[in-house]
């Protein structure tokens, strides 16, 4: 859009160019006019009707009490004021039929369908940053609620709240010269939208502006030279703006990392949700060492320090809640590229019995884990959960009378239940230095997070056999194979079978949407994969939906293989152990392998098999 367009547009938002507003408002929806639709429909009840029709008017008046009195409706931005779907929501009415609760987008989705209107729930992960925001001004949007989320072969597909009212796609269609497309979209999604793509872009643009930086990289790199290290970009607000805009989107989608990763032109931002990266953003070139400085200032890390991985840590908070984001920069070709793991406490901190364990193996790791001292080992590959897993399980044996210790690298979480040491390898406290000095600070349960060599091994046999309980990791594929790898660091096969109380091993696999699960039967070719009993199977699948963003999938939940020390098993251990023998006792013994247990996932409708495929190989 050119600047003029721009200006045209910004001068149809002002108060004073509203001669017409009037009359739109008489053609736009109204709470009556949605409760009777929603009454006609059998989405509400004859007294949820009355009721509405009763108190809607007194609800919306409360709804927007926030604005000024001395304002007419008419010179009020259509994104200040609550939506007849809000204020009905308000209520938190349930649907007669089903008892499910009425919500805004049913409310918008019922709405589209009556005025012959396309319905989207929109999905911001599959926005692109500059059709949202080059199309129309902020403003305009506010004043309309309108956003732009599609540009086809010169066809604009603009989201609206109200189809009703038609006015600023009018001026839209005069000012650009373009065709557009509406569709129905609710209000919280608009303004969504509006608040977290046009604040980023925002951001950025000023940042550009206002930091005078050209389109060369060396260029800027001259600039931080010239800088001294407490002067860096973070001073500049639109980067803190910029910043705090991604991570409270990222919070908002539910990602678990941010990824932003420097190319030869353009700076790529993407968020992992659920397991996939999905890409969010592209920056400008020259504002990324900007971002990053940032971040690190934020995390503590050292911003003239480029050429070398630095790792750090944020503490923020996000809707009342604390969360802790760890921070990670490495030096790639283009520049730094940093990653941010989000831990959520309510993620990161649950009951042991709710993150998908199944009876007996929960039974089992409840018994290691209660055990006054031993090893408990905690296995699979990054991304699969251990933390989580290890986390829970200090938090269920914690008590005032136990002193916790943990050692990690770097601290995942900080909890005041726990004594957590972090290790910095730049001075020399290790793994293996710091478990060599600990035992003089009375721990009754030590955290180690992670068994990577010999030395460490042999302080955490040491602290078993000194009356500790030491939970750790150890990076296998599947529990038995632990065994090879501690003999394979130089661990004795007698200690091992002396010291250690359990193992397990564990994977996340993706959970089905429950909004758009569907039935099928397992084909041939499935069963045979799988080396089941030649028979029909019935299994689920998503969908795609809009609560899971056309992926079929929402959230995930864990696995879990448990590899019990019984007699038998420990006979078998010695410094040749012969793993085919292991791997039959453990069956023997009553082991469920990693796949079976996924194929049980499978059968219950928690996952498909497409996930337990791609997860357990």
């Amino acid at each position: 859009m050119s600047h003029a367009d721009k200006e045209q547009l910004k001068d149809k938002s002002q108060p004073h160019r509203r001669a017409n507003d009037r009359k739109i408002k008489k053609h736009m929806l109204a709470i009556k006019d949605v409760a009777k639709l929603l009454h006609q429909r059998s989405r509400i009840s004859d007294e949820q009707y009355e009721m509405l029709l009763n108190h809607s008017e007194a609800q919306a008046a409360r709804l927007n009490s926030h604005l000024p009195k001395s304002n007419t409706q008419k010179d009020i931005y259509l994104a200040e004021l609550a939506s007849p779907a809000q204020v009905i929501t308000s209520f938190s009415l349930e649907i007669p039929a089903t008892h499910k609760k009425l919500t805004e987008d049913t409310i918008t989705e019922l709405i589209a369908q009556a005025a012959g209107f396309e319905y989207i729930k929109i999905d911001p992960l599959k926005l692109e940053l500059d059709v949202v925001t080059d199309q129309i001004p902020r403003a305009f949007a506010l004043k309309n609620l309108v956003v732009p989320i599609d540009e086809k072969e010169g066809v604009v597909t603009i989201a609206v709240a109200d189809p009703f009212n038609t006015r600023p796609i009018e001026d839209l269609q005069h000012a650009l010269g373009i065709q557009i497309k509406r569709i129905l979209a609710s209000r919280s999604d608009i303004l969504k939208i509006l608040e977290e793509f046009f604040g980023f872009q925002a951001s950025v643009r000023a940042a550009q502006v206002d930091m005078g930086l050209g389109s060369e990289l060396s260029n800027l790199e001259q600039l931080f030279k010239m800088r001294g290290r407490d002067e860096i970009e973070s001073s500049d607000q639109h980067i803190i703006s910029a910043v705090e805009f991604l991570l409270k989107y990222a919070f908002d989608q539910r990602a678990s990392d941010i990824h932003i990763e420097p190319k030869r032109e353009k700076s790529t931002i993407r968020f992992r949700v659920d397991g996939v990266l999905h890409n969010i953003h592209t920056v400008p070139m020259n504002l990324h060492p900007a971002i990053v400085s940032r971040l690190k200032l934020l995390a503590r890390l050292d911003v003239a320090e480029k050429r070398r991985p630095q790792d750090g840590r944020i503490k923020t908070q996000h809707l009342g809640k604390d969360i802790e984001l760890r921070v990670s920069s490495l030096p790639v070709a283009f520049g730094e590229k940093v990653v941010i793991r989000i831990f959520d406490p309510e993620i990161l901190m649950q009951k042991l019995d709710r993150i998908g364990f199944y009876e007996r193996e929960y039974q089992l790791y409840d018994s290691f884990i209660r055990k006054p001292n031993g090893i408990v080992l905690v296995t699979g590959p990054t991304g699969s959960g251990k933390t989580t897993t290890l986390y829970s399980s200090l938090k269920t044996i914690s008590s005032p009378e136990i002193n916790i210790v943990t050692i990690e690298d770097p601290i995942e979480m900080v909890m005041e239940d726990f004594n957590q040491v972090g290790v910095q390898t730049t001075i020399g406290v290790t793994f293996a230095t710091i478990l060599r000095n600990i035992l003089r600070q009375d721990p009754d349960v030590l955290m180690v997070g992670e068994i990577r060599d010999k030395e460490t091994a042999d302080s955490a046999v040491q602290a078993s056999l000194t009356g500790h309980l030491v939970l750790t990791t150890l990076h296998t594929n599947d529990a038995p194979t632990a065994i090879t790898r501690l003999l394979d660091i130089g661990v004795p096969a007698f200690l091992i079978t002396t010291t250690i109380n359990g193992i397990i091993a564990q994977r996340l696999v993706r959970s089905i949407c429950q909004e758009c699960k569907y039935e099928r039967l397992l084909t041939d070719g499935e069963i045979t994969y799988l080396s089941l009993e030649k028979k029909e199977y019935k299994v689920w699948e998503g969908k795609g939906c809009d609560n899971c963003r056309g992926t079929g999938y929402k959230g995930r939940t864990g696995i879990f293989e448990v590899l019990e020390f019984t007699d038998d098993l420990k006979a078998k251990i010695t410094d040749r152990t012969n793993m085919a023998e292991v791997y039959a006792v453990a069956k023997a013994d009553g082991m469920v392998t990693l796949r079976e247990l996924a194929i049980r996932k499978m059968f219950e409708g928690h996952t498909t098999f497409n996930e337990i495929v791609s997860v357990t190989g």
